[in-house]
């Protein structure tokens, strides 16, 4: 960003010195008066105004934001680097704006090797190899600049565009936690300080002061991935002045992003991550403390809470799931997911959606078929922006509360629905019949109990999903599909399986695909999976205690897939895969663990809109 005026509060006397020239010289008629700029509305959303649009008349100017907490163990409250955009008429004629905040742990750089990630070569139940922790961040003290995200889009609008890095990262002080609670309280510390209740300074460590003079108070966040996950993070302290929050991507619980069902599960396409390699990812905070906060909170806190053994859920994973502090959120929440997202799976939004429906919390969501990221339009943003910061009655809170990306169509132009899950779907239960070690069939009619039994799989992680789908037939998984459909299926809504399942030894992997065959080779897997999910059968009963499997016993494991919008194609067959290890996200065990489906009492429960009277007509069972 070039032509950008900085300003500080040691400049601001000389500022205020020429304001009140310049307001005498109006006064006595030297100056023409001009009208103040202000906001410009149409058609519900605050437009560009050409005042505001001019790059070098805007402010540019960081800070140190005091926060409520001591993290990194100094003895002093930590202080948060602040980078604030905004219109030059805040200054020159007394406007007060409304803010656009996004904050980050991410703005200094990253430590991305994945040579120090886990090792998965791991047997089930047996501590894992150890992990090397990756090589420092270069720290960088010179920086004067956070980020100019959102600047061009927001300022031109008349918001001011703030943005702040979070604890233990940048040039800010504090350790980086990982879903601690001072993530939380940092945000707020920023939002605090815009509403006149906290303290900022010129410097780190200074006692020049600076104020948000020119901030209404209202604040709407905004990000993608963990910049997305920061927006809930603070709504759920209940600070005052956060109106507004658009959580693109979130990740609402670092359990279910880590784990699954009590099983050890890995984001997709980073295999062997756990939050001790999130941890130096994010580190690159000043280094006198990076020690202290090492062997305190990733060396310490992590090492006795993270447990690469069991995958329980334990205190260490509840005390980082924001769905617990839910009902301190008043922030009208705008959540942005993708289905196919295999980083921060789907179910993160729509947890923390359905909590905040329940509670009367304005909200609405937007989903696309494609990968991780990517926001809403932005007249929606805008819309919502507009609505809770401006406070203009433009009825974004009104019908329809879902916008969904129909297949295969631009990103920007969603559906619009009533809500979601679709308000038509219902639950159609259908069961697997014999063949599974070829393709078995899928159906609404359940067969006598005497004529089904049971039928095996043996554990090879060498194949991998997308392989074991496309076999006609495989020792290796067990797989059931519909006949060819006479006509389009809309599934809206989550999946549930429920498995009668045993296993040889006492612990095994179960990851089930809900897939599209024939496979299509050009669409590859994002064309071709519907959905998935993974379980360890040792959680049947509890996910906070596992209990090792009786070989030969049989145990019934029920769990969700990830939520779907997606609509099956007619011609196309669904199919269920039950498979044990899966190759991109598990760990990887020795092969040859057996596992035993009993045919009876297993079934598949689909979201289909429109009912059984919908699924029989496409499906003629």
């Amino acid at each position: 960003m070039t032509n950008v005026r900085s300003l500080h509060s040691s400049s601001a006397a000389r500022t205020i010195g020429l304001l009140t020239a310049l307001h005498g010289a109006v006064a006595s008629g030297l100056v023409a008066q001009q009208e103040p700029a202000g906001p410009i509305i149409r058609d519900g959303q605050a437009q560009i105004v050409p005042a505001f649009a001019d790059p070098s008349t805007w402010i540019h100017h960081h800070l140190w934001v005091e926060a409520e907490f001591d993290s990194d163990g100094d003895g002093k409250p930590d202080r948060l680097h602040v980078d604030v955009f905004r219109p030059g008429q805040t200054e020159t004629e007394g406007l007060k704006v409304p803010v656009i905040y996004e904050s980050s742990p991410y703005y200094a750089g990253v430590a991305g090797q994945r040579q120090y990630l886990w090792d998965v070569r791991q047997e089930l139940g047996s501590p894992p190899p150890p992990r090397q922790n990756q090589p420092e961040i270069p720290f960088e003290p010179h920086r004067t600049t956070i980020s100019d995200s959102h600047v061009e889009t927001w300022v031109p609008r008349g918001f001011a565009v703030v943005h702040s890095e979070s604890p233990g990262t940048g040039l800010s002080q504090g350790c980086p936690t990982v879903g601690g609670e001072n993530e939380s309280l940092a945000p707020k510390a920023v939002i605090d300080w815009l509403n006149g209740r906290a303290k900022g300074y010129t410097t780190i460590d200074g006692n020049e002061e600076v104020t948000a003079y020119w901030s209404t108070g209202k604040v709407g966040m905004i990000g993608t991935s963990y910049n997305g996950t920061l927006p809930i993070a603070a709504a759920t302290t209940g600070v005052e002045g956060l109106e507004a929050i658009i959580p693109v991507a979130p990740n609402t619980s670092y359990y279910h992003y880590y784990r699954s069902n009590g099983l050890i599960r890995h984001p997709g396409g980073w295999l062997g991550e756990d939050i001790d390699f999130l941890y130096d990812f994010i580190n690159s905070g000043r280094p006198e403390r990076r020690a202290y906060c090492n062997a305190r909170i990733r060396d310490g806190e992590y090492a006795k809470g993270r447990d690469r053994i069991s995958g329980d859920l334990n205190d260490f994973w509840m005390s980082r799931d924001y769905l617990r502090s839910i009902d301190r959120v008043k922030a009208a929440t705008f959540l942005a997911h993708a289905f196919n997202d295999w980083n921060v799976m789907p179910e993160h939004s729509v947890r923390v959606y359905e909590a905040l429906k329940a509670r009367g919390v304005p909200a609405e969501i937007y989903f696309h078929q494609g990968g991780h990221g990517g926001e809403p339009p932005l007249e929606l943003m805008n819309r919502w922006f507009t609505r809770y910061l401006y406070g203009v009655d433009n009825g974004i809170e009104d019908p329809p509360h879902a916008w969904i990306v129909r297949e295969g169509e631009d990103r920007l132009k969603p559906t619009p629905y009533p809500d979601y899950p679709h308000p038509d779907a219902s639950p159609v239960r259908v069961r697997p019949l014999a063949g599974g070690g070829e393709i078995g069939a899928l159906s609404l009619a359940a067969r006598p109990v005497e004529a089904q039994g049971s039928e095996r799989l043996t554990d090879d992680v060498s194949f991998s999903g997308a392989e074991l789908a496309q076999l006609p037939s495989s020792e290796h998984r067990l797989l059931y599909a519909t006949a060819p459909l006479h006509q389009d299926v809309h599934l809206s809504g989550r999946p549930r399986v429920n498995l009668i399942v045993s296993a040889d030894r006492p612990a095994a992997n179960l990851s089930v695909w809900l897939v599209m065959l024939p496979w299509d080779e050009e669409a590859g897997d994002p064309g071709n999976i519907i959905t998935r999910g993974w379980a360890d059968p040792q959680n049947y009963r509890s996910l906070t205690e596992s209990e090792p499997l009786i070989p030969g016993r049989f145990y019934q494991v029920s769990f969700d897939l990830q939520p779907d919008d997606q609509v099956i194609p007619a011609g196309r067959r669904i199919g269920l895969m039950v498979f044990s290890s899966d190759r991109d996200f598990t760990l990887w065990p020795s092969p040859g663990t057996r596992l035993t489906l009993a045919l009876d009492g297993t079934w598949l429960e689909l979201p289909v809109v429109g009912g059984a009277a919908a699924w029989r007509a496409a499906v003629g069972d």
